[in-house]
Parts: C-alpha cells; structure tokens; sequence
C-alpha cells in the first residue's frame, strides 16, 4: 500500500504544477495507480513468499494466498474503472472528442493487459511471477501511449 501512495504521488504533483490546482481527474488518477500498485506488487510478491514467511515479513501474497487472482481481479476493475473516471472527469465525458476516445481506449488496452497478465499468473512459479510483474512495464506504456494520442489528437 505505502508502495502506491508513493509511487503515484507523481500524478498529484504533474497535474497541480500544470493546471495550477489539484483537480478529481488527477485524485482519481493517483487512486487508479495505487490499485495497480497493489496488483502488480503482489504479483512480485509471491517470488518471495517463503523467505518472507520466515522472517516474518507481511506481504499481499502471504495475505492473500489462494485468494490471490479473485484479490488481482479487484484491484485490476479498480484501476481501470478509476483511470476511466479520471478520463471521463478530465474531459468533461466523452461526447464527440477524438481525445477522450483515444484517452478511454488507452485505458481499456491497460485492463486488458492486466486481463493478460491474470491469466498467466502461476503463483507457485517465481519466473512466471517475475515476468509478469516486469509485464508492467508494458501496461503503463499503453494507458500512457493513450494519453499521449489524446494529447495530440
């Protein structure tokens, strides 16, 4: 959890410096990015587990257990559905905006590949934990490829 709220400070901070002001799409922004966070940590996580368990280290993977892909699921709908609000809310809807459809299908290619990586996940596997979480890397390029096609659509 304290991974996501630093991690996505950022999108509180560049959204003030540019508007002037702190606003819903950049609060709704930072959210989205701290359910990410904890999705795609817990994937990373469970490379881990055992040592942790040993030294007594808590983590979403020993949290979760076998409840890990239905927890994955939860923060997967809560990233997406608050990327897409905070898309919605910077936009004022979508209406007939090129930008805003660009901005949404960006945002939509980023749950799917979250999907993607749900599918794949073998938690018993820490090669396969590993992959996907660096897999991440890929998501935030294609919600921000989205961002950047709206912003100059």
């Amino acid at each position: 959890m304290f991974l996501g709220l630093a991690f996505n400070w950022g999108a509180l901070l560049a959204w003030t410096a540019h508007d002037g002001q702190l606003r819903l799409p950049a609060v709704l922004l930072y959210l989205g990015g701290i359910a990410w966070t904890l999705f795609y940590d817990t994937i990373y996580a469970h490379q881990d587990k055992e040592d942790d368990a040993l030294i007594g280290v808590r983590s979403t993977a020993r949290l979760f257990g076998d409840r890990t892909a239905t927890w994955l699921r939860r923060f997967q709908i809560v990233a997406v559905g608050l990327l897409a609000m905070a898309v919605l809310a910077a936009f004022g809807g979508v209406g007939g905006s090129p930008a805003a459809w660009l901005a949404l299908a960006g945002t939509v290619a980023f749950g799917a590949h979250l999907q993607w990586q749900l599918r794949a996940l073998d938690t018993e596997d820490w090669e396969n934990c590993m992959w996907l979480f660096r897999a991440n890397r890929d998501a935030g390029l294609v919600v921000v490829g989205g961002y950047l096609l709206a912003l100059f659509a």
